[in-house]
């Protein structure tokens, strides 16, 4: 099972919030500490807000914040938020129902449903402060621009 870009740039994106809890940060910074596109990064930050998992503050002196605790953030809620669907075979689209001429006779389906039942069981264990090293927090009030964080 893989999940796409766009969830793995999301979960980059609230890891690197959760690291950097008390500042504002840009797109740009996020862009460039990762290497990706930055329309890439608008599209995934555009819909980690309509999600409620973080908060954007436009204009000067803008940029992006978590909206919640990280303790209050489910890895396996935002996957599935994110991700919008876990159809690992033609045969979980329920589109698909019906259009594979063994599905009557096979139990692939059920077999692959609870592997992913279980795959977002075990994500659904973890939160997001539970994703960082507790020395990763980086203060910003004790750093200057200059510095790594």
């Amino acid at each position: 099972m893989q999940l796409t870009a766009h969830t793995d740039y999301a979960l980059r994106v609230l890891i690197y919030l959760t690291i950097h809890p008390n500042k504002l940060v840009t797109i740009n910074e996020l862009a460039e500490f990762f290497q990706v596109s930055k329309n890439h990064l608008v599209k995934v930050v555009h819909k980690l807000g309509v999600k409620g998992f973080v908060r954007t503050v436009r204009g000067k002196g803008g940029g992006i914040c978590l909206a919640r605790q990280p303790q209050d953030i489910n890895v396996g809620q935002v996957i599935r938020e994110i991700e919008g669907h876990f159809q690992i075979a033609e045969c979980l689209n329920p589109k698909k129902q019906g259009s594979c001429a063994i599905q009557p006779q096979c139990g692939l389906t059920s077999l692959f449903g609870k592997a992913v039942q279980q795959f977002l069981g075990v994500l659904d264990q973890a939160v997001l402060s539970d994703l960082i090293t507790p020395d990763a927090v980086v203060d910003a009030r004790k750093t200057t621009d200059g510095e790594a964080g």
